[in-house]
């Protein structure tokens, strides 16, 4: 948990009521047919929940593809080292 000053917690504290002053002049300002359309909206999304995750990509098929030139290099062939005697 970070720990905030008196100064930033106040001044959240200013921006969270200015944000509701603000929110509250805007639902006073909109039509009450418009915002009851809206309303309806709201909860049909929160109603659906979240999106289901994007399906993975293909098989085989590298996130990210790498840039010309810096293809990666062919596996090492594996080579027995002889020992002189």
């Amino acid at each position: 948990m970070t720990k905030r000053s008196r100064y930033e917690r106040e001044q959240r504290e200013a921006a969270n009521v200015r944000a509701k002053q603000i929110t509250a002049e805007w639902e006073r300002a909109v039509p009450p047919e418009r915002a009851a359309a809206f309303a309806l909206e709201v909860e049909a999304a929160r109603a659906r929940g979240p999106r289901p995750p994007q399906p993975d990509m293909a098989p085989g098929t590298a996130p990210h593809p790498p840039r010309p030139g810096y293809e990666p290099r062919p596996p090492k062939k594996e080579e027995t080292r002889r020992t002189r005697y």
